[in-house]
Order: C-alpha cells, then structure tokens, then sequence
C-alpha cells in the first residue's frame, strides 16, 4: 500500500504552512495586493518558504511589503484528551 507524498513530508518533521504575501503592484506601487503561499515546509527556517521568497524576489516585478507566516507549530487547534466519567447536571 502506497502512502501520500504529504504523509512522508509530515513523518520527515514538514508542516503546512502558510505565508500571505502583501506586494505592491509594479504598475501601481501604491496598492497592495495579496498572494496566498501554502506548502509543507519545516519550522522554524522554512527553507521552501525562503526559496520562493528569494525567487520572487529576483524573478518577479512586484516588491514585497509584507509576510506573514501560520505553521502548524506556531498556531495549532486546542487538544483534547479522553475524559473516563461523565457527570450530569440536572
């Protein structure tokens, strides 16, 4: 049986993680547009995260203004853990 590419990426120590991207738009620098980046990268270098950043910025026309970066070690939903009794309020 053949596991998905993102459940080794996740057994090696990747996360997904998500930078929004705010550039400014080379006809109008004045305007911020938005660019959402999501792949599993590893916490806390992102070395994916890093490359295509480093990309952009010497490939691409619009020059940054603003990462901001959710990984699954930075933010994570609450844990739960099972409860053996349960109590009744009447």
């Amino acid at each position: 049986m053949k596991v998905s590419p993102e459940f080794e990426l996740r057994i090696q120590g990747y996360g997904l993680t998500t930078a929004e991207i705010l550039y400014r738009m080379p006809d109008h620098p004045a305007l911020l547009q938005s660019y959402i980046w999501q792949e599993y990268d590893l916490f806390p270098k992102f070395p994916n995260l890093r490359k295509f950043l480093d990309f952009w910025s010497h490939q691409l026309d619009g020059v940054l203004h603003t990462i901001t970066v959710a990984h699954n070690r930075l933010i994570k939903p609450a844990e739960f853990r099972a409860v053996d009794g349960s109590f009744n309020l009447h």
